[in-house]
């Protein structure tokens, strides 16, 4: 595992070799309920716990020893004969969990060493035929989870490097997993699937797999147990939930089921014999604060641990892991089945949790003055105290500006976080996000005003990004009126199908058949010349500076490592290929000078992966999910009067060259169609959102940033 966070092609829709299927709604909103999920890395590199030849090995994580100490494959394979973990106890791991308040269990079955912690008729490298040890671990962890009532989740490696036909070793997460490759992780999915009892989920990691292939292990999955909830890291979209970056806790919306995985420490995820463990107290406050964090967003949050050689677990871990559980023992109503943060502002002294009839405020820093304000918040309240503490009732006051709570003077949170319920007699109500009033004679929503519900979109870990899934409004009127909405589109999408909510009532629109317009033309345009920078290294996201005032004269870049070439040759409406190497990124600059504010079509060729922005906002974002040797995009420019700068970034997966090229020469053409008139009465709230109809799956970019829809009051 390593450190951490468009527009897809017309045909990502409409290919028919794939599309997606939903879980069980039940199934999944009992994965979601879990909240809290204890990891494990175990495996023979626990043995060596981080030390080869009896010196440690600081690069790289632990479990990955074999390749960054340069181990041979055979004399790695003779470390299974020292695995002999006598201390290990299935009961007692599962014990622990519970004790931590952890739902659920997930452990190694295969890491990246190809390593076995099953019996497995694939290979004899596993814990039965090649260690002292001839246990299953994977069928007695199963076995007590079922005993001790936690769910039983599995990792697995796609990149195995003992296998014969695997790739090389290599520095990319991505490694190519060949096609007997593929077929060899599918028999060993077959047996943890049908061996091993009901599992919970499957967490897929590392390696590259073409669309079809993750759609058959997909589909694999969810034939053997339909329940089995699979992590985004088995590739192309086709998880059921989104797995953030290691140790990475968003500070946005994910519109999709998600889950945070962290480690104890940033250097390793297995054991680690020379590790400097630090304070416990500041451990717990670290991951105790995450759980809150990752819970409040409305994501699953999965600690892992890392037992020695010996199976027994570190000390240190266990004792962070007891106390996070002693907390959740006065605490846990506050995180179990609970619901996101109901707000849509962030509060410096902590975190919020809701359930139908209760706000919780987690009190992790003492609030400014004493005093927690919720602007907006309405409802009849009937109660405001300590979680877990009755006797500790809490003075508030309530008016139409929303609730103020005094917090008393003697609530000590610098030794334990403390949680304030508020409990309501029949509901509440709080300030909708992104309200935009319908007060003018024409209102237009597009991707500019809108609220945006993300998720993670890649072919493999080294392609994703942050895909943008849904986009929401709530429209508010000012007066009693009747609106005739118009929806405006590009051929980029034209052919798309969107669900459109509002009020909760769902209608789907073909963006098809629509009714050409011309875009006018309010002054003239003056292109100006067209600057590189780069390569770089990257991934398809970010950039490795500030956007928003970018000078095609000076270095830009952290550090001011990277310049600009202005490239007085290259035109307008031409391809150009440059030498790339894999992962790496090349970047284009150029002013375009108008004469007025107005709307322009240009045209963006690219390979793997590009991010076009004007004037520092992104207007689209995407990957080559079929890996199409070169891709075309309309894109809308919003262009104010005066200079504007469209920076584009054009990313290269493993191709060796990059293709890219800027047009201008489009035809300036859109599309409208009218949709049924909207009644509104004066004051109410209309809750409004646009997503993809039936999309490749719910983590699959919207590619919208062109539409737009425009209220006329009739």
């Amino acid at each position: 595992m390593k450190h951490k966070s468009g527009i897809l092609l017309l045909m990502l829709l409409l290919w028919s070799g794939i599309s997606f299927s939903q879980h069980d709604p039940k199934a999944l909103k009992a994965w979601q309920d879990q909240k809290y999920t204890m990891f494990i890395h175990y495996g023979i590199y626990s043995v060596l716990g981080g030390v080869w030849e009896g010196k440690p090995v600081t690069k790289g994580l632990s479990e990955q020893i074999q390749a960054h100490a340069g181990i041979y494959s055979d004399t790695y394979a003779k470390v299974a004969k020292r695995f002999n973990p006598e201390k290990w106890s299935a009961d007692s791991i599962v014990s622990l969990a519970k004790k931590a308040g952890m739902r659920s269990i997930v452990i190694t079955s295969k890491h990246h060493d190809g390593f076995c912690m099953f019996k497995t008729n694939t290979t004899d490298f596993n814990v039965v035929d090649a260690t002292p040890y001839k246990r299953d671990v994977l069928k007695e962890l199963s076995e007590a989870c079922k005993r001790g009532g936690l769910r039983f989740g599995l990792y697995f490696s796609l990149i195995d490097w003992h296998y014969p036909q695997a790739s090389p070793i290599s520095s990319s997460n991505s490694d190519y997993i060949t096609p007997e490759h593929v077929e060899y992780n599918k028999k060993q999915i077959t047996e943890l699937l049908s061996n091993y009892g009901p599992v919970s989920e499957l967490w897929f990691d590392m390696g590259s797999q073409s669309a079809t292939e993750s759609k058959e292990l997909r589909d694999l999955v969810h034939r053997l147990q339909p329940d089995c909830m699979i992590g985004s890291r088995i590739g192309n979209d086709m998880g059921d939930f989104n797995v953030m970056g290691d140790n990475q806790e968003p500070d946005y919306t994910i519109g999709v089921p998600w889950q945070s995985p962290a480690s104890f420490f940033d250097e390793t995820w297995s054991y680690r014999s020379w590790q400097n463990r630090g304070s416990e107290d500041e451990k717990i406050k670290e991951k105790l604060t995450s759980l809150i964090r990752v819970v409040s967003r409305g994501g699953n949050f999965l600690l892992n641990i890392g037992p020695k050689g010996d199976g027994s677990v570190v000390d240190f871990e266990k004792d962070v892991l007891l106390k996070i559980g002693k907390w959740l023992n006065k605490n846990g109503e506050a995180i179990y089945g609970a619901d996101p943060d109901p707000f849509h502002i962030s509060f410096k002294w902590g975190s919020l949790t809701s359930k139908t009839n209760k706000i919780y405020l987690h009190l992790l820093d003492h609030p400014e003055n004493g005093q927690i304000i919720l602007p907006g918040l309405q409802g009849k309240i009937k109660s405001v105290a300590v979680l877990g503490e009755a006797k500790q009732k809490i003075a508030f006051s309530q008016d139409q500006s929303g609730v103020k709570i005094n917090i008393p003077a003697g609530l000590d949170i610098s030794k334990e976080f403390k949680v304030i319920t508020i409990t309501f007699v029949n509901g509440y109500q709080v300030p909708p996000a992104n309200i935009i009033e319908l007060n003018k004679a024409e209102l237009v929503l597009n991707s500019h005003n809108a609220f945006k519900h993300y998720s993670n979109s890649g072919i493999d870990y080294n392609t994703r990004y942050q895909s943008t899934v849904k986009e929401s409004w709530t429209l508010q009127s000012v007066q009693t009126a009747k609106y005739i909405p118009k929806m405006y589109y590009s051929d980029q999408e034209k052919g798309k199908t969107i669900d459109l909510e509002l009020n909760g009532k769902i209608s789907t629109v073909s963006l098809a058949d629509g009714i050409a317009e011309q875009l006018p033309q309010s002054g003239s345009l003056n292109w100006g010349p067209i600057y590189l920078s780069g390569p770089s290294g990257s991934g398809i996201d970010g950039f490795p500076g500030d956007i928003r005032s970018l000078n095609p004269e000076s270095q830009w870049g952290k550090n001011a490592a990277q310049s600009w070439t202005k490239k007085t040759e290259w035109k307008n409406n031409q391809e150009y290929t440059l030498p790339a190497e894999s992962e790496t990124a090349v970047y284009l600059l150029q002013e375009i000078n108008s004469e007025a504010d107005q709307s322009y079509l240009a045209g963006i060729t690219s390979t793997d992966g590009v991010i076009v922005t004007l004037n520092g906002e992104i207007l689209a974002k995407h990957n080559n999910p079929f890996k199409e040797a070169k891709l075309n995009d309309v894109i809308l420019l919003p262009l104010k009067m005066g200079k504007n700068q469209l920076l584009v970034k054009y990313f290269n997966g493993y191709k060796k060259d990059i293709i890219f090229g800027i047009s201008n020469n489009l035809k300036q053409q859109v599309y409208y169609k009218d949709l049924p008139e909207l009644n509104v009465q004066k004051g109410k709230y209309y809750p409004f959102s646009w997503q993809l109809h039936r999309p490749l799956s719910p983590h699959t970019t919207l590619g919208l940033s062109n539409v737009a829809l425009k209220f006329h009051i009739k």
